[in-house]
C-alpha cells in the first residue's frame, strides 16, 4: 500500500511540473530580445573585442573608416574574424590553381576592400523592430550608395509558425529589383547598441563580399571605383521594330541601369558605337547580360577603335565563345591598348544559341 501511495504521489507530481511547463510556455518558443548595450561609440566596440573582430577594425583602418565609425550614426553587419577567413581561403584556393602568389587582407587592393566593406555600414540606426513591414527595407551602403536590402525573418520553433527567434536577411541585391537575382546572408545575434549605431551581427558561415570577393580579385568583375567609365554618345547600326523610343530600344545598351536592355530580333551582324567629344585611351570594356533567355546573350564579337588620322577602323580586340553564366552579370575584358581613339565600335557577329540579340549595358573603360 505504502509503494502504491509513493508511485502514485510521483506521478501526480510529475504531472503537475509537465502541466506547468506547458502553460509556461505554451507550447512554443517566444524569444526575448536582449540588447547588449555598449557604452562608447562604434569603432570602439569593435577594437573591445579581440579575437572576433581583428579583421574587420584592420579593413577599416585601412580604408580610413575609422573616424566614420567614431562620429555617425551607423548601422553595421558586422564580419567576424570568420567571414575574413573564408573569403581568403577562397582567394588563394583559386590564385593555387593558376600559381598566381597568395593575397591577404594587408594585400588586396585598397579600393576592392572600400567598395565591398561601404556595403556593410548603413546610414542611420536601423534596429529589427523597424522592420516588422512584409518587403523590408531598401537601404544603400555608405560612402558610394550601393543599393542593399534588410528584411525581418522569423524563425519556426516546436511546431509554431512565428515562434522562434528573430534574425534579420541582409541581402547584395546587385542592382536588380528582382530579389530572385539577389544573394542573401542571416545575421546571428541583432540589435547590439552602441552611442552612435547598431549592430548586427552575420552568420559566421557568410563570406566577406557576397560572391563578389574572389572575382573582383581576378577582375570578373572589377569594382566600379577602380576603373575610369568614359561618357558619350551610344547608337547602334540597326534599331529596334519599335524605333529608337520603344521600351527595349538601343539608347538603353548605354544607360548604365541594368534593369533595361537593348533587344532586337534576328539582327544578323550590326554593331553598337561610342562616341566621344575628344579622344581618349580605352584599354578595357564591360558588357552586362539582360534579364531573360541566354541564347540571346552576344557570344562572337570585335572591338575597333576609329583612327582619327587615318579614318580607319582599327581591331583592337576579338572574342569567340564568350558565355554569361547569369542574369545581369557583368564581365570586364582587357585588351592592349597605347593609342587615343574618339569612337569604338562593338561588331556583334554571334549569339549564344539563336538569332535574337539582348544586352544590358555596354561601357568603355580604363583601368587604373
Amino acid at each position: 500500500m505504502r509503494n502504491n501511495l509513493f508511485v502514485r504521489g510521483v506521478y501526480i507530481l510529475f504531472i503537475t511540473v509537465l502541466l506547468y511547463a506547458c502553460a509556461k510556455d505554451k507550447g512554443y518558443y517566444s524569444p526575448i530580445s536582449q540588447e547588449a548595450i555598449y557604452k562608447g561609440n562604434l569603432y570602439s566596440y569593435l577594437k573591445s573585442k579581440p579575437g572576433i573582430y581583428d579583421s574587420l577594425v584592420k579593413v577599416i583602418d585601412r580604408i580610413g573608416l575609422q573616424k566614420k565609425l567614431e562620429d555617425s550614426t551607423v548601422t553595421l553587419f558586422a564580419l567576424t574574424n570568420a567571414n575574413f577567413q573564408l573569403a581568403i581561403q577562397n582567394l588563394n584556393n583559386t590564385l593555387s590553381i593558376s600559381d598566381k602568389p597568395a593575397q591577404y587582407l594587408n594585400s588586396v587592393k585598397y579600393e576592392i576592400l572600400d567598395s565591398l566593406l561601404c556595403q556593410y555600414i548603413i546610414q542611420g540606426r536601423i534596429a529589427s523592430d523597424s522592420l516588422n513591414s512584409q518587403d523590408g527595407k531598401d537601404v544603400r551602403g555608405i560612402r558610394y550608395g550601393y543599393p542593399m536590402h534588410i528584411g525581418l525573418n522569423k524563425q519556426s520553433s516546436s511546431g509554431y509558425i512565428n515562434g522562434g527567434p528573430t534574425i534579420v536577411d541582409f541581402s547584395d541585391t546587385r542592382r536588380s529589383v528582382f530579389n530572385r537575382n539577389w544573394v542573401t546572408t542571416e545575421t546571428s545575434s541583432l540589435n547590439i547598441q552602441t552611442d552612435n549605431a547598431v549592430v548586427h551581427v552575420l552568420n559566421p558561415d557568410h563570406v566577406f563580399g557576397f560572391n563578389k570577393f574572389v572575382s573582383q580579385i581576378i577582375y570578373i568583375p572589377p569594382p566600379e571605383n577602380l576603373f575610369i567609365k568614359f561618357k558619350g554618345l551610344g547608337s547602334a547600326s540597326k534599331e529596334t521594330s519599335g524605333g529608337p523610343n520603344a521600351v527595349e530600344a538601343s539608347k538603353y545598351v548605354f544607360d548604365g541601369n541594368p534593369e533595361t536592355k537593348f533587344f532586337l530580333s534576328s539582327p544578323g551582324q550590326f554593331y553598337l558605337q561610342w562616341d566621344f567629344p575628344v579622344e581618349v585611351l580605352a584599354n578595357s570594356y564591360t558588357l552586362r547580360s539582360a534579364n531573360d533567355i541566354q541564347d540571346r546573350d552576344p557570344t562572337d564579337w570585335t572591338l575597333q577603335g576609329l583612327d582619327g588620322e587615318s579614318g580607319k577602323w582599327i581591331l583592337l580586340d576579338s572574342r569567340q565563345g564568350e558565355e554569361f553564366d547569369e542574369r545581369f552579370q557583368l564581365r570586364v575584358f582587357f585588351f592592349t591598348n597605347t593609342k587615343t581613339y574618339k569612337a569604338y565600335r562593338l561588331n556583334i557577329a554571334r549569339m549564344h544559341g539563336g538569332n535574337d540579340f539582348q544586352l544590358a549595358d555596354w561601357t568603355m573603360n580604363r583601368n587604373q
